[in-house]
């Protein structure tokens, strides 16, 4: 559970070489991690895994290969890496209807806010929510935000022993309970935590 280095990245050429494989390991493994809350909003559970085929992605697109370049994608995406305490998640209000998104999303203000998870036994856990910079305004909210989930050592040590973990988005716009995650997002989910 440490930050990705820019040693342990793969260089370019091979990226190319193994990108097949490792993309359909990464589709395979972020099925576990992502989480629909109704039709609208979903949430990826972020880890290394995740965020290492994200950096090796933007620097294929953009053909970074410089030091600096490396760089400034390591200090992106490194926070959105689990440290052991926590669960980090993106998350995406998704409509398709341009105009319907509009609507949405000024109706939303606050949502990222009043998004939680709840290890049985134990209060929810609200999402700390865009730690890099504001994503909403007066008028909006955004369509992406990025979420950090702190657990207590009870909570941890609750969830190892296989209590339930349940979520949701107690927003007055958007309410949903999702009142038993599934046995796979919670064993992926476990492997965030230093138990």
């Amino acid at each position: 559970m440490g930050a990705i280095t820019a040693e342990s990245l793969m260089s370019l050429e091979q990226y190319a070489k193994a990108r097949k494989e490792f993309r359909q390991r990464v589709l395979a493994h972020k099925k576990h991690r992502t989480v629909q809350f109704g039709g609208h909003v979903t949430l990826v559970f972020e880890d290394e895994l995740t965020m290492r085929y994200q950096i090796q992605e933007m620097l294929r697109v953009e053909r970074i290969f410089e030091e600096e370049g490396i760089r400034d994608e390591l200090d992106s995406y490194n926070p959105l890496v689990p440290d052991g305490s926590n669960w980090k998640a993106t998350m995406l209000i998704e409509y398709p209807d341009i105009d319907e998104r509009r609507v949405a999303l000024a109706q939303l203000i606050g949502i990222e806010d009043r998004v939680w998870v709840a290890v049985e036994g134990q209060p929810r856990a609200y999402a700390i929510a865009d730690e890099d910079l504001d994503r909403e305004n007066d008028v909006k909210t955004s369509a992406v935000h990025f979420l950090r989930f702190e657990l207590s050592a009870p909570m941890k040590q609750a969830l190892k022993q296989g209590v339930g973990l349940s979520m949701g988005i107690d927003h007055p716009n958007y309410a949903v309970t999702i009142d038993k995650a599934r046995s796979g997002t919670v064993a992926s989910l476990l492997q965030d935590l230093a138990l």
